[in-house]
């Protein structure tokens, strides 16, 4: 089982919210800067994603997955859940 679109795109942009000014994940911000405010505006009801666009996000999806070292999409349906398993989340330690 794969994660729902909508919840793909309700993660992604809490992950943009929550962490856009971490300097930690800067260069993952800066690569994605079209699919995470795509995320963030079809979130807030801001816009519809189209067919064109749904490209840009899940391709910004499978980078948020390897970014945190997560090899499989579980069907995930919060950021929390996905924080859980990040093997790969950047500490300041």
């Amino acid at each position: 089982m794969t994660t729902d679109f909508s919840n793909k795109i309700n993660i992604l942009a809490e992950f943009y919210t929550l962490y856009g000014e971490e300097e930690k994940v800067k260069e993952f911000f800066e690569f994605n800067n079209i699919g995470l405010p795509l995320a963030w505006l079809s979130s807030e009801g801001l816009c519809e994603i189209k067919e064109d666009a749904k490209k840009y996000i899940a391709e910004t999806w499978d980078i948020f997955l390897s970014v945190l070292d997560i090899s499989k999409d579980e069907g995930f349906e919060s950021l929390d859940e996905i924080m859980v398993l990040a093997k790969n989340w950047p500490t300041d330690q």
